[in-house]
């Protein structure tokens, strides 16, 4: 009896050792199950967790929105070239040099706000620069002489490259597997942007005049400044300033809009102190990528201003080999001297460039296929090379309606391109060098665009196959270099640090 009380004694204090020594192993698989300190995630991790819904909805329509105004305020200058050559008696070069100067305060202001962007935040940098643009732009509607509206349409340029900073801020809220979707159906946005420049054009110059379609076009512009109120700044940016809560805050907010909830932990992600420098930019990892998008970037914007300035420029003179011309495009506006002020576009011309905007977005699908199967340096190589035999074949004779196929399909490609290269550079640099990337690269963007409007609307009153050959050529060129990028970022996370 004795012996088996000590018994069941001794079995009762080894339970009750075991027990003891369980507990805390169940209490820490507890503490792991739930948001305790030792389960942590990064921003990558919450974006893809989250996914897309209601948020992406509303950041896509605002952002988009400010694409719309952007687009208003650079396809002015094709609809804006004929009048102000008129008013104030312009030569070529002088008509050129607008254009010139919009995109040289665009190219100066680039990098500036990509340092800012990455050292201050993006929201600020795309805020502002959307105010600037926008008061500017009113300015300019009362510009007294040529010599004003030069300059207040160098300072709209400078806004606009704060405004380009919206693509880095999109792109980083946005999953990846999304991306590649998503990001090309920005090209709506530009699109209708452009159109409604036209239509305005068509509109109200021949009745009120320039100036008040420069005013109309800004009333987007204040409507869209209440709005902005609803885009929070990047988590990826909060991070790497080191305001973690900040980011928590924004990432909470995403997951209650759109019906999901954050990884299981705490947020956890290294603070960096060398935010917008340009060594990164040039480091071993990404000096080949760096040096090979600038020039991608620079032909870019060449290719696609030279497509809209050319067929400006051709329709503006009747420079085309049209084989069914009517009456009045058969008289070719040039004199002994080269001069020819007052040429004003007809409803034909507005026409022409309006099916022209919607091949922005007629081959989108063919974009997202691209990008899906081919990746992001096949198609750029692929619409670079096609550009260049389009380019060359706006110089054939053929009808008008041929000639509008062909605009068509040349303003397709060249914005697909810009498309491409827009989200394969907010993906391949990582968010401590990504507004400085995009930075540089539409610096570099700009001196295409600075030269262009010489090549297309200088130039090519001299000869139509001079003008267009510069364009083609940079394409093959630039075909070959996108072939040699050394990154392909399909279905790649976005780095947070190189």
């Amino acid at each position: 009896m004795a012996d088996g009380m000590k018994t069941q004694l001794v079995s009762a204090i080894h339970l009750q050792e075991v027990e003891l020594q369980e507990r805390p192993a169940d209490g820490q698989k507890d503490s792991k199950d739930g948001h305790g300190s030792d389960e942590t995630f990064t921003v990558e991790d919450a974006v893809e967790t989250i996914g897309f819904g209601r948020f992406h909805l509303l950041l896509f329509v605002i952002m988009g929105s400010s694409n719309i105004v952007e687009a208003m305020e650079i396809m002015l200058l094709a609809v804006v070239s004929p009048e102000i050559r008129c008013e104030w008696r312009l030569d070529d070069w002088q008509v050129a040099l607008v254009s010139t100067m919009v995109f040289l305060g665009f190219m100066l202001f680039g990098v500036a706000g990509g340092y800012i962007a990455d050292r201050y935040g993006r929201w600020k940098v795309v805020f502002g620069g959307f105010v600037w643009s926008s008061y500017f732009s009113l300015l300019t509607s009362f510009a007294p002489s040529y010599g004003w509206f030069v300059f207040l349409r160098s300072m709209v340029g400078c806004g606009v490259a704060g405004v380009s900073q919206g693509f880095v801020l999109k792109t980083e809220f946005i999953p990846a597997k999304y991306r590649a979707s998503l990001l090309p159906l920005a090209t709506v946005f530009w699109m209708t942007g452009s159109m409604l420049i036209i239509v305005l054009g068509m509109q109200v110059v021949p009745s009120l005049g320039w100036r008040w379609m420069i005013r109309i076009s800004v009333t987007p512009s204040v409507l869209l400044i209440f709005l902005f109120k609803f885009i929070p700044e990047s988590a990826r940016y909060n991070v790497s300033a080191g305001n973690v809560e900040a980011a928590v805050t924004t990432l909470q907010r995403i997951a209650k809009m759109n019906g999901a909830s954050l990884p299981a932990g705490r947020l956890v992600e290294q603070a960096v102190e060398e935010r917008g420098s340009w060594r990164i930019l040039l480091s071993p990892t990404f000096r080949r990528t760096s040096l090979l998008l600038w020039y991608t970037w620079f032909v870019a914007s060449f290719t696609y201003y030279g497509s809209v300035l050319s067929s400006s420029e051709l329709l503006e003179k009747n420079l085309l080999c049209v084989t069914d011309a009517d009456r009045e495009h058969r008289v070719k506006h040039r004199h002994e001297d080269g001069r020819c002020y007052c040429i004003p576009f007809g409803l034909g011309d507005y026409r022409t460039l309006l099916i022209s905007c919607l091949g922005e977005v007629a081959l989108v699908p063919l974009n997202i296929c691209l990008l899906n199967v081919f990746g992001r340096k096949m198609s750029l190589t692929v619409l670079q090379l096609t550009a260049a035999i389009l380019f060359m074949m706006l110089n054939i004779c053929t009808t008008m309606f041929g000639f509008t196929v062909l605009l068509f399909l040349l303003r397709a490609l060249v914005s697909m391109n810009f498309n491409v290269v827009y989200i394969y550079t907010a993906e391949v640099y990582p968010t401590v060098a990504r507004s400085l990337g995009m930075g540089f690269c539409t610096s570099f963007s700009r001196i295409g665009g600075m030269i262009a409007p010489f090549i297309a609307q200088v130039l090519m009153s001299q000869s139509v196959i001079q003008a267009l050959s510069p364009f083609a050529v940079a394409c093959v060129v630039c075909a070959l270099g996108n072939f040699l990028l050394p990154i392909e970022t399909k279905g790649r996370a976005l780095l947070q640090s190189s």
